[in-house]
């Protein structure tokens, strides 16, 4: 049984300001597995790579296209997550691909402002009908680098994008103009917290020089009517097999890292879309 989902309230706060935060989505002992499964899983380590800021510090993270049947899947594919994202999208939904960032305490770097669908629109995704949701796998804090967004940046529309060391970021005078007029906000979240956001969102997030790191695990959605044009290194729509929201403990306690028989990682050579990932 669904145990909690967005409601109409923050449906509508999505839609007015381009995200909303759902307190305690996940609960500490879903959280617990997900953190000793990524922080144990090897070949998540090993199909990491780092991304430069442009501004001295460097990014690791992973990611993968299709969930899999490992705990990352589970979170991905519960109920829970897939029928919010779904009253988000107004339709059916499939998975687009998911990454965890690893941002370590000192050395974690920074995102610079971007939009999503500023490299999806790459891709021959024809509409920005797609979402993204962060799970605080670590506290999220000012200190440790949490996410920013300008509220309400989504309705500017898509912006141009140009690189910024090895991430494509905004056009920062667009950027600085709409500074002016909406307001910056700093997304402090605990552990099990989720931020839903929509693709032209602007985000971004400072380095991490605390003692303290912080991770978090991005699940990105399509709505099944939005299929690519084109055939990229992200999928086309393909079913997503929703499971019930107990799979989480169910998989996380018989197994913390043996995701490697079902994630097809992919890699900066191959996935273009590496080099502007989400913070």
């Amino acid at each position: 049984m669904t145990r909690k989902l967005l409601s109409d309230f923050d449906i509508a706060r999505y839609h007015e300001d381009g995200f909303v935060i759902s307190k305690s989505f996940f609960d500490p002992q879903e959280i617990d597995l997900l953190s000793k499964s990524a922080r144990e899983d090897h070949e998540l380590d090993k199909h990491s790579f780092g991304r430069r800021d442009g501004e001295g510090g460097t990014v690791k993270l992973s990611l993968w296209n299709h969930p899999g049947e490992g705990i990352y899947g589970m979170f991905a594919r519960c109920e829970r997550m897939v029928r919010s994202v779904e009253k988000i999208l107004e339709g059916e939904a499939y998975h687009y691909h998911s990454k965890m960032i690893m941002k370590d305490a000192k050395i974690g770097g920074a995102w610079a402002w971007h939009q999503d669908y500023g490299y999806w629109y790459q891709n021959y995704v024809l509409r920005p009908l797609l979402t993204s949701v962060s799970i605080a796998v670590d506290p999220a804090t000012r200190e440790n680098g949490c996410l920013q967004v300008i509220a309400g940046s989504h309705h500017c529309g898509r912006i141009n994008h140009v690189l910024s060391g090895d991430q494509a970021g905004a056009d920062m005078e667009r950027v600085n103009d709409i500074l002016k007029r909406m307001p910056l906000v700093y997304c402090v979240m605990e552990p099990g917290d989720a931020i839903f956001f929509h693709p032209n969102l602007l985000h971004r997030s400072d380095q991490n020089n605390s003692d303290n790191p912080r991770w978090s695990m991005i699940c990105c959605y399509n709505a099944a009517r939005n299929n690519p044009a084109r055939e990229s290194h992200h999928p086309s729509y393909t079913p997503l097999h929703v499971v019930s929201d107990a799979k989480i403990k169910e998989v996380g306690i018989k197994r913390f890292s043996d995701d490697a028989t079902d994630v097809a990682w992919l890699s900066d050579s191959k996935d273009k879309s590496a080099t502007v990932l989400e913070s």
